[in-house]
């Protein structure tokens, strides 16, 4: 055991209170599967030997005469413990306290919130899911010590905690540490100790951490010779006709930190002009870091299998959701970042991986509908994205795109679907676009649409209100949004006489729309007969010129878009409220408090709120009185 003397001195630190938090519930631990803490440990470890190997292009000294990378786990059942050692990059003293002693990684607040909103059972997926691995070994230890030495310095650190309150920071006799790298040593609690039986480490090594690009090794007890578990083989050089699933999923978890299965593995070794591996999985559930504003890629670059970055834009923006590696040889070892993002051949590379799971993608739709839909629920809005973002493969996104429609039921349908159901003669693939599903198919300017059988895209990520405003025709059909613009409905088939509203409003009515055209004219800029209402009596739509009514309040909520423009107020005028208004030409008052509540009631139903809230309650209570006389 690692003491510290007089001459050295603990240093006490207090965790972050995030940190503290998130402790309390690893030491109180609600997950099921303990197992994950040994596949997150190890996993830094390798990650600190790639390290080490990426340091020492530039500087091979540190190295010295061990160059061979190396993870070993010594058992201790006697004294309950179990150490994890590798002869990694190691740490400094503020590395130290910067890695183990604060989060730095966003989402951790959001990562506790899912934890307790979680029911027992499903906390060892959100474990690695939120990259805060480490701390998952208070789960199993009532005290921790970390012993490090960082490569190249003569100097070693002990970092010590029970998970509870803080920690303690110490420099220790080099001669306790590792020649270099880090030393984990878990003091197990009772009902934990298995987790020093060879049976249990090498049950769960083999199972979670067998193709980890670093050797494995175990010793049975401190001082005993080490015996290999796993030889280090990087899974990506060997041909995918000798991998099992098993070994493709063990694999994925490791590199992407999350604990599900893939949806989809894409691995293939391109040759010719360019030459690299790739492999590439599509996670079976969101990560939580997905819509990180950076919108950072997650895939690993790796030159002759030395791992050289994970920041490298290996694939476009809108794919960010996929983890995995590239491994080429056609990059220098000492290859620079700025030759990185200026490399022509990366971008080959790019565009190859790119094409390759897009490829694989389309092939799953194809092949098994029910697994296709179900990554669509949880990448679809980032495919999307790619629709406004990629031009050279636009066309090839929106086919691949599957929606919400008003003739979908609970289900999805593709824009081959939508064609080929399309109504004779029209010329639009309609769409409606807004915050919610709910919202969308309670909207009144769906009405007409629905009356006559026409099909309509509801649109209810906020990317929709983006990619459909730049989208290619689809077929010879171009998009059109239901808000904006006239509906000219009058030209197709009536699928129920009754349901479809008069093509010209009656005398009185149309009267009253003119009427309220020029009371509302600060406020709209235009009133209207509407043919795409039938049980609502108003609603509000764009000029056919500018934006469609989501996209504007997305801009103006943005800050992009000064003032709205002002909207066409739509009438029902064959609508009972309507027709009894107009009939009331002797009312003046009642008339003029009526225009401004029905374009308020218009507003309420787009999502919005009335223009002036005290006016409205005048207006209202006015009618009121009114019609209780």
């Amino acid at each position: 055991m690692t003491t510290t003397t007089a001459e050295n001195p603990a240093e006490s630190h207090v965790f972050e209170a995030d940190v503290a938090r998130l402790l309390h519930m690893m030491v109180h631990s609600v997950y099921s599967d303990k197992d994950v803490f040994l596949r997150e440990l190890i996993s830094n470890a390798a990650d600190a030997c790639e390290k080490l190997r990426y340091e020492a292009i530039a500087t091979s000294s540190l190295l010295a005469s061990d160059p061979d990378s190396r993870i070993l786990l010594t058992l201790d059942e006697e004294g309950s413990r179990l150490v994890v050692e590798d002869n990694g990059i190691g740490m400094s003293r503020d590395e130290m306290i910067e890695a183990l002693g604060t989060i730095a990684r966003s989402g951790t607040r959001a990562f506790m919130e899912r934890i307790e909103a979680n029911k027992q059972g499903e906390g060892a997926q959100l474990i690695g899911q939120f990259g805060v691995g480490f701390y998952s070994c208070f789960m199993v230890a009532d005290r921790v010590d970390v012993v490090s030495r960082r490569a190249g310095m003569d100097e070693a650190w002990l970092w010590s905690s029970d998970g509870k309150g803080g920690y303690s920071v110490s420099p220790i006799d080099v001669g306790e540490a590792p020649a270099r790298g880090t030393r984990i040593t878990l003091h197990l609690m009772e009902d934990a100790k298995s987790y020093a039986s060879r049976w249990t480490v090498e049950r769960i090594v083999k199972a979670q951490s067998g193709h980890v690009p670093v050797p494995i090794t175990i010793a049975e007890k401190p001082g005993a010779e080490a015996t290999q578990l796993t030889d280090g083989t990087a899974l990506w050089t060997r041909s995918k006709n000798d991998i099992t699933s098993e070994e493709y999923t063990d694999f994925y978890r490791g590199i992407s930190g999350q604990y599900d299965e893939p949806a989809l593995t894409v691995h293939f070794r391109a040759e010719g002009r360019h030459e690299y591996s790739a492999l590439a999985f599509v996670p079976g559930s969101q990560p939580f870091d997905l819509f990180d504003p950076d919108r950072k890629g997650r895939m690993k670059l790796y030159v002759k299998r030395v791992f050289i970055t994970d920041e490298a834009e290996l694939l476009p923006r809108y794919l960010r959701f996929v983890r995995g590696l590239v491994d080429t040889n056609d990059l220098p070892l000492n290859v620079s970042r700025e030759m990185i993002q200026e490399s022509a051949i990366l971008s080959a590379i790019r565009k190859g991986v790119t094409n390759r799971i897009i490829t694989a993608i389309e092939k799953l739709a194809e092949s098994d509908n029910d697994a296709f839909l179900k990554l669509w629920e949880s990448f679809g809005s980032l495919i999307k994205e790619g629709i406004y973002e990629d031009y050279e493969r636009r066309s090839q996104l929106v086919a691949l795109s599957r929606f919400r429609t008003t003739a979908s039921g609970e289900g999805y349908r593709s824009l081959a679907d939508y064609v080929k159901d399309i109504k004779e003669g029209q010329q639009a693939i309609y769409y409606l676009a807004g915050n919610s599903l709910e919202q969308l198919k309670a909207s009144p300017q769906l009405e007409g649409f629905r009356a006559r059988g026409i099909e309509v895209l509801l649109l209810s990520d906020s990317v929709d209100s983006f990619w459909v405003t730049n989208a290619p025709e689809f077929e010879g059909k171009a998009f059109k949004s239901i808000t904006q613009g006239s509906a000219d409905l009058a030209q197709f088939s009536k699928v129920e006489q009754d349901a479809i509203a008069s093509e010209t409003a009656p005398v009185e009515v149309q009267a009253f729309i003119d009427f309220a055209k020029e009371k509302l004219s600060d406020q709209v800029s235009d009133v209207r007969a509407s043919d795409r209402l039938i049980e609502s009596a108003v609603c509000l739509v764009a000029s056919e010129q500018g934006y469609d009514r989501q996209l504007e309040k997305i801009l103006q909520g943005a800050g992009q878009l000064q003032s709205a423009a002002k909207p066409i107020l739509e009438i029902n005028g064959d609508h009972p409220l309507v027709k009894a208004i107009a009939a009331r030409s002797d009312h003046s008052s009642l008339r003029d408090d009526a225009a401004f509540l029905l374009l308020d009631q218009a507003r309420v139903l787009d999502g919005d709120k009335p223009a002036d809230p005290r006016a409205f309650a005048e207006r209202l209570v006015r009618v009121m009185e009114k019609a209780l006389q």
